[in-house]
């Protein structure tokens, strides 16, 4: 893929992508991440993203909450995303939590930024290690 100074470009399938930064945070605040279910919940929201034709760029979180960065293409509405990501997860992961997600997430451009300073931030998170 190549950057520019807007949305990615991949070259392989001829088409821009958005790179957007997503977080997550659990129900209050609960900090209920430990390194299996960091892990189980990368692999859920992997296989979400692969349904949208999404790639998942960088996943990673602390005990309370998880950072996503995404390249999307413009078909796919936002919204749409987040609720099937923090759905489809909140099913998966509810046999353990009850509520796992709160009400409110963030998705932000990476269009401003290089992307490489916000995968590399992601990676920053203090993983949890119980």
């Amino acid at each position: 893929m190549v950057r520019c100074h807007g949305p990615t470009f991949d070259l392989h399938k001829g088409r821009h992508l958005l790179g957007v930064r997503l977080v997550f945070v659990t129900k209050y605040r609960r900090e209920v991440f430990t390194a299996p279910t960091r892990t189980y919940c990368d692999e859920i929201m992997r296989d979400a993203c692969a349904s949208f034709d999404i790639v998942l760029v960088e996943f990673n979180g602390e005990d309370d909450h998880v950072h996503l960065l995404v390249n999307i293409p413009p078909k796919i509405a936002l919204r749409v995303l987040v609720n099937s990501l923090a759905g489809g997860s909140a099913r998966h992961l509810r046999k353990e939590y009850d509520a796992l997600w709160s009400r409110s997430s963030y998705a932000g451009s990476a269009g401003g930024a290089n992307l490489a300073t916000i995968r590399a931030y992601i990676q920053g998170q203090d993983r949890p290690t119980g």
